[in-house]
């Protein structure tokens, strides 16, 4: 019977036909809302990744902070040293050549090392936003070679 009413256009039969026509128009066309929906699960997902990965980690807490810190403390005095020898160089007449350059030399060490401490910085501070961070960190550090 369903066949006979399939060529004669049953109620039932054009019931499936508009339904099957709404589920096509409904993959065809990608809204705004379901553009949004996927974006706040694929950042739902990722940050959940982070979480996971650092409570999987937590054995080597001690080590990353250790290593966070050397990093950070040598980027530190890097830069502290620059600017001593840069105010400095002010008023040492005989020797503000040399410690200019002194200067010079410890900056771009430490601006060698600006993408590391970035990096660092962000894994301990922005952490559901480390995607990014790390993109901008890793182009500054390769471009620095």
């Amino acid at each position: 019977m369903s066949i006979i009413g399939k060529l004669f256009g049953s109620d039932k039969a054009l019931e499936k036909v508009v339904d099957t026509g709404k589920e096509l128009l409904d993959e065809a066309f990608y809204t705004d809302q379901e553009k949004a929906a996927d974006r706040g699960q694929a950042r739902d997902k990722a940050q959940g990744m982070v979480v996971e990965w650092m409570q999987a980690s937590t054995g080597s807490r001690l080590a990353r902070r250790i290593i966070a810190l050397s990093i950070t403390t040598t980027w530190l005095a890097l830069f502290l040293f620059a600017t001593f020898a840069s105010v400095v160089a002010v008023w040492a007449t005989g020797n503000a050549d040399q410690l200019n350059t002194a200067a010079a030399l410890i900056d771009d060490r430490a601006e060698r090392m600006s993408s590391a401490v970035m990096l660092i910085l962000g894994f301990y501070f922005a952490a559901p936003y480390m995607g990014d961070l790390a993109k901008g960190a890793l182009a500054k550090f390769n471009n620095n070679k």
